[in-house]
């Protein structure tokens, strides 16, 4: 794979797994009827920015995440307060704009002092015109404009808050279920491309070592060592021969169809384990559907506890910082992956999906974890948590995640120029 390949497919790894995740919670909401603002990729200034409907996509400068921006579930940036002087546009009756400046610009409009508002409950707005109060509807997506900027207004059935728990929990698990979902098929996909193995052979005899010395050749079956079948289980020959240093073992292998025998003593590799000098590769066929979905399942598992194991060191303390990667190691991580190959680069993308829908259920504040918990909570206090001090709790939670993130990646750069 060439150079821009590699960079387009690093790029697209990202990409997808992100997107995915966002689109769990744009998905949820929207169908709890929730008014969804934003659909961002990654964070900080904008790079790019169109409105559909009535939410606006954004991608972000940061390649570090995103967001799904919620009606509800911050303070609104536009407020319209009693007193203010603004200029409505009505249509059908009720009042479809609300013009915050620039009020002699505005033609065809309705000029007035604010006397009172309700945008959440009952819409209605009563404007002082020279003297008189004049009341009006509001349209139930009625857009403020103000510095430029259209915000649309959000009743209160429109607002996070004012689904039931159930309605709010599965718009934030949504995010890591997609995750999961689109692992377990990028795993599918992944042994559909690699195939399923059949026969472990010899790839290749390094000269100098027992193996090549005792004329083993590439292409050779492992049969079977000390009399014991290895079928395809690469990591039990590995083990047989790792703990038989200084000992002769007999090696059965078929070759041209022929069962042959040979002894071969393993020396010992830097860390002491006994090795005879060989690069193993297997024969495979294409997977059956059914075993497409068993295989699937089975990485799935295998990864999830390779995870938590990761998760068992950081907690207890078992790493150095040049352990951890931000999103600077991940992409070099996946440009070298990409050069392996689609399969590799496959089964990468889906090991990063899984890592992704895991880390964002742990209850660590700003995570989507710490926001179930929060609703589990309040499931069972049969009332919410104060929300400024949830909100609280999620931004001190999302600025130590940044700061760890911008450590990592301080980290990651220095690594880099030193050549590491």
């Amino acid at each position: 794979m060439g150079t821009l390949g590699v960079i387009f497919f690093t790029v697209l790894v990202f990409f997808v797994i992100v997107t995915i995740h966002e689109w769990g919670h744009f998905y949820f909401a929207k169908r709890a009827g929730i008014l969804v603002r934003e659909f961002a990729i990654g964070f900080g200034p904008k790079l790019f920015s169109v409105k559909k409907g009535e939410t606006r996509y954004t991608l972000r400068l940061i390649p570090a995440g995103g967001f799904v921006r919620m009606a509800g579930e911050d303070p609104e940036l536009v407020e319209v307060q009693p007193g203010q002087t603004i200029a409505v546009r009505m249509k059908d009756g009720a009042v479809t704009r609300m013009y915050l400046d620039r009020l002699d610009d505005r033609s065809g409009t309705v000029r007035g002092e604010v006397v009172s508002l309700d945008l959440e409950h009952k819409l209605g707005i009563k404007l002082d015109i020279e003297g008189e109060v004049e009341e009006f509807s509001v349209h139930p997506q009625a857009l403020i404009i103000a510095r430029g900027q259209e915000t649309q207004i959000a009743p209160y059935d429109r607002q996070f808050g004012s689904k039931p728990v159930r309605k709010r929990a599965m718009a934030i698990f949504a995010g890591p279920m997609m995750n999961f979902i689109l692992a377990f098929v990028l795993f599918g996909v992944y042994v559909q491309l690699a195939g399923v193995p059949e026969k472990l052979l010899i790839g290749e005899a390094t000269k100098g070592k027992p193996a090549h010395a005792a004329n083993l050749q590439q292409g050779d079956v492992i049969h079977a060592i000390n009399g014991e079948p290895i079928g395809t289980d690469f990591e039990h020959m590995v083990e047989l021969i790792g703990e038989s240093v200084g000992n002769p073992i007999k090696l059965d292998v078929v070759r041209n169809g022929e069962l042959m025998s040979v002894t071969v003593t393993p020396v010992a590799d830097e860390h002491g384990v006994g090795k005879i000098g060989i690069v193993p590769m297997y024969e495979t066929r294409n997977a059956t559907i059914g075993e497409t979905v068993t295989k699937s399942a089975t990485l799935m598992k295998d990864m999830t506890i390779l995870i938590f194991d990761g998760f068992k060191m950081l907690v207890t303390g078992q790493f150095k910082l040049d352990d951890l990667g931000g999103p600077v190691r991940t992409a070099e991580m996946t440009s070298e992956i990409a050069r392996q190959g689609i399969d590799k680069l496959t089964s990468w993308t889906a090991l990063l999906s899984l890592y992704l829908g895991i880390f964002n259920l742990l209850p660590i504040p700003a995570l989507d974890g710490s926001r179930l918990i929060f609703l589990g909570l309040e499931a069972l206090r049969r009332k919410p948590i104060d929300p400024n001090k949830e909100s609280m709790v999620h931004f001190i939670g999302f600025a130590m995640l940044m700061l760890l993130m911008v450590v990592v990646t301080y980290n990651d750069i220095l690594r880099l120029m030193r050549g590491e």
